[in-house]
């Protein structure tokens, strides 16, 4: 399919949520750029053009000159930068700019009010609708959090090796989750889908299900009975606060996993049930949780 975003930079493309992005644009038609700080070592596939910069302002507009699109997959700490990145690719010529959402819903108040990190998040794609009269598109990506990846390394507190779950206020809250490749993909086809996805916030998904559901699954995959760690919402979200206010990021990591799994009102967290899905025009599907479990399991 043939689109008129053909030239991508990429910002953040050495972290988790980058890497996932640079593979699924990797399999695509696109000419890639990795916008990279000066004095950062890290590595990218062969075929992609690696640009070093200081982050200026003029740093910037010379890294994203000739470029169609420019994503942003930069953690929490760079979140406030972005305007500084969208200003830059105005005056580049830039025509779509994705900042970097790829988590919860960063526009919804009860997950904000959770999860305040966000907030920069929210204030930029209210910059990115008033920048639209500047020529730049701009597409948001909502994908909760990432189930398979989160599986794999136990951020989603099911430990594989220990078969060991915390399970949140009793573990039958619906929500959906999205896998590693499905988040690649839903990027390159919003860019091979460029009118379709055009100045607008998305919500994607690979599954939905509950931690019951998981739970389930991994027990009858591996035959093995797991122990449960009861918890609830309350109990995570208190304990995040003092983390954070001690200075322990892992906190935040916790209110990452409320916006999820808690019972906090207002949440939406089951995007099939409570938000409009666009898995259709992006061409994703959704799978079962044990087609899931098994294939995290038999890497």
């Amino acid at each position: 399919m043939a689109s008129y975003l053909k030239n991508v930079a990429i910002i953040g493309a050495s972290g988790t949520v980058g890497k996932i992005i640079l593979d699924g644009l990797a399999s695509s038609q696109f000419e890639i750029t990795v916008i990279s700080r000066k004095g950062r070592e890290a590595t990218f596939p062969s075929g992609v053009t690696v640009l070093k910069t200081d982050y200026s302002d003029n740093g910037l507009e010379v890294a994203f000159k000739g470029q169609d699109v420019v994503i942003s997959a930069v953690g929490a700490s760079a979140f406030g930068e972005q305007k500084k990145f969208v200003d830059a690719a105005i005056r580049a010529g830039v025509k779509r700019f994705i900042p970097s959402e790829f988590s919860a819903n960063s526009q919804n108040e009860a997950v904000l009010q959770l999860q305040p990190i966000f907030g920069p998040k929210k204030e930029l794609v209210e910059y990115l609708k008033n920048k639209e009269t500047d020529g730049l598109t701009w597409t948001g990506i909502a994908s909760s959090g990432l189930f398979d990846w989160g599986l794999t390394n136990g951020f989603l507190e099911f430990d594989i090796a220990s078969h060991t779950a915390t399970i949140w206020d009793g573990g039958n809250k619906s929500f959906t989750l999205t896998n590693q490749k499905a988040l690649g993909e839903a990027v390159a086809s919003v860019l091979l889908h460029p009118d379709e996805t055009r100045n607008q916030f998305l919500f994607i998904a690979s599954v939905e299900t509950t931690q019951k559901d998981i739970l389930a699954a991994l027990e009858e995959e591996l035959g093995v009975k797991w122990t449960v760690n009861e918890t609830t919402t309350d109990i995570q979200v208190n304990e995040a606060a003092k983390k954070l206010a001690a200075g322990d990021f892992n906190g935040a990591f916790a209110l990452v996993r409320a916006t999820v799994f808690g019972n906090t009102p207002g949440l939406h967290s089951n995007y099939a049930k409570e938000e409009n899905l666009a898995n259709n025009v992006l061409g994703l599907h959704l799978e079962t949780v044990s087609d899931v479990v098994k294939r995290v399991l038999n890497k």
